[in-house]
Formats: C-alpha cells, sequence, structure tokens
C-alpha cells in the first residue's frame, strides 16, 4: 500500500485552468439523481457546488415535489422530474452527460431500490454513488456487477461501516477499504480528518480541511464539486483528488475569518471562488 500526500504541489501537477475559449459545452454536463419529500436541499446543494466548480451545465433529476424548491432556489441548473412526488421510482431522461451523480437525499423506498437498480444496470457513464446509493449498494452487494469501474464511492463513517463492516483501528478500517477498492475496481473516498482516497493499492491523505466542514450537508457539496472534475474530464482518481482538496480548502479560508461553528455547507459553495483563485500563480 503505497500513500501519497495531497499538496498543493499535487494539485497543481493535476489541475487544468479553463481556457480561454472555453463554453458552457466544453466544460462538461453532470446529471444529478436523487432528492426526495424533505431531503430536496441535498440535491440544491449538490448541484449549485457542482455548477460552482467549473461544469458548464447542470442538470438535476429529482421527485416531483422538488421542482419550484430547485428552480427557484438554484435557477442556473435544469430540472427533470421523475413521475412520482415523494421519491424516486424510475430514473429516466432523454439527454447524454458527461458525468452522473447519485444518491443524495435519494431515500431508500422499494421502488427507489429498483430505479436504482436499473440505472446501474443501464448506465456507462463515469460514476459517483453517494448517500443512500451507498446505503442501498451496501445491502445488494452483489449489483456492483453493474457498476462501471472507476466509479468513485463518497461515503462517511457509518456508510463506511455499512459498506465494510466493522474494523477495530484506523489501520484496519483503510485496510479493509483497499481490499474493497481492489476487488470492485472503484475509488473510496474516505471522509474523515483527514479525508483519504483509496484507489486500489495507493491511499492519498489530504492536507486541507478542518472541523468546520462537521455540517449536514457539507458531503453533498463534496460530491458536487467531485462530479464537476469528472464532467470536465478528469480521470476519476485527479476528480476525487482535486475534489477533496479544494472542498477542504474553502473551510480553511472561510474559518478564519467566521470560525467553526458558524460555518454551513453554503459556505463551501461561497467559497469555492477563492479555493480556486488560490491555485493561480
Amino acid at each position: 500500500m503505497d500513500t501519497i500526500f495531497i499538496n498543493e504541489k499535487e494539485i497543481l501537477e493535476r489541475y487544468k485552468s479553463v481556457q480561454a475559449k472555453a463554453h458552457k459545452g466544453t466544460q462538461g454536463h453532470a446529471l444529478i439523481i436523487g432528492g426526495s419529500y424533505g431531503k430536496i436541499g441535498a440535491i440544491v446543494l449538490a448541484s449549485k457546488s457542482c455548477l460552482k466548480s467549473g461544469c458548464g451545465l447542470v442538470t438535476a433529476f429529482i421527485p416531483k415535489c422538488g421542482y419550484e424548491i430547485l428552480q427557484t432556489s438554484f435557477p442556473e441548473a435544469m430540472v427533470m422530474t421523475d413521475s412520482t412526488e415523494k421519491h424516486i421510482a424510475a430514473i429516466e431522461f432523454d439527454l447524454e452527460p458527461d458525468a452522473i451523480a447519485i444518491g443524495m437525499g435519494m431515500g431508500q423506498e422499494k421502488e427507489t431500490q429498483k430505479a436504482f437498480l436499473q440505472f446501474l444496470k443501464s448506465n456507462k457513464k463515469p460514476l459517483l454513488i453517494d448517500a443512500d446509493g451507498i446505503n442501498i449498494i451496501s445491502k445488494n452487494q452483489e449489483w456492483f456487477d453493474h457498476v462501471p469501474e472507476k466509479t468513485i464511492l463518497t461515503p462517511h463513517l457509518k456508510e463506511l461501516q455499512r459498506l465494510l463492516g466493522g474494523w477495530e483501528s484506523e489501520d484496519e478500517k483503510i485496510e479493509k477499504a483497499v481490499e474493497f477498492s481492489l476487488s470492485k475496481k472503484i475509488i473510496i473516498v474516505v471522509k474523515g480528518a483527514p479525508t483519504m482516497i483509496v484507489a486500489g493499492h495507493t491511499v492519498y491523505k489530504n492536507a486541507t480541511g478542518n472541523q468546520a466542514l462537521a455540517t449536514a450537508g457539507s458531503g453533498d457539496t463534496l460530491s458536487g464539486i467531485i462530479t464537476s472534475f469528472l464532467a470536465q474530464g478528469y480521470e476519476p482518481v485527479d476528480a476525487a483528488i482535486l475534489g477533496v482538496y479544494i472542498h477542504g480548502l474553502t473551510a480553511d479560508i472561510a474559518s478564519k475569518v467566521m470560525g467553526y461553528e458558524a460555518f454551513i455547507a453554503s459556505d463551501i459553495i461561497e467559497n469555492l471562488g477563492k479555493a480556486f483563485l488560490s491555485l493561480r500563480p
């Protein structure tokens, strides 16, 4: 197992600034799938952070109950709705996204689980699975047969336990994550302090972030940022590395002026511009 520390040098070797002649069609189109009654905010946060991280176009696929919420709170996003009111029952869309994120706020209704499986069977696009997507597939691990190689999973601690089972130490946790990454040919973003990206035998340990990120919706914004890089054409491991670094950097920047307690997920989005500016020479 090799460990690489993600510092500014590592980031600058991977980061590509937006070209002068770029337009929304060259910056990638991301599809964000999820949400359920009472949890549409997760899709708002993921969609906003995705577009604010350089993606050209973002479409959200949500239950009907979230349509007005998303269109009003984030007019820059395009919105498609499921046929049902409060949860996702069938994932059908007539577009060709460059990358897809699924699971944030999605819930685990029986219809939703069935729709998720059908989606996995048909999807060939670069993919990120988060939140309830992870919870569902943890209970149905044979479904990994339908997950594309290099798919990114972004579990928090409890979701990781459901995925891997228990562990007795931090070292065992990472060892099990490495084994799982190798066996399923996926990338696991192990959220924590520090956050680590497990890609086969290689573990990338992030250098940014602090306790301000311990707030509701923080993970939704991280998923949006990583998906943005996926849609822009970055290799999945580089998308994960860049996303985790930028996400943590927003907290490092903002906490200096607003402290830890007052920092919320929306502040991650508000400070993305400053984080990207810090990467410029």
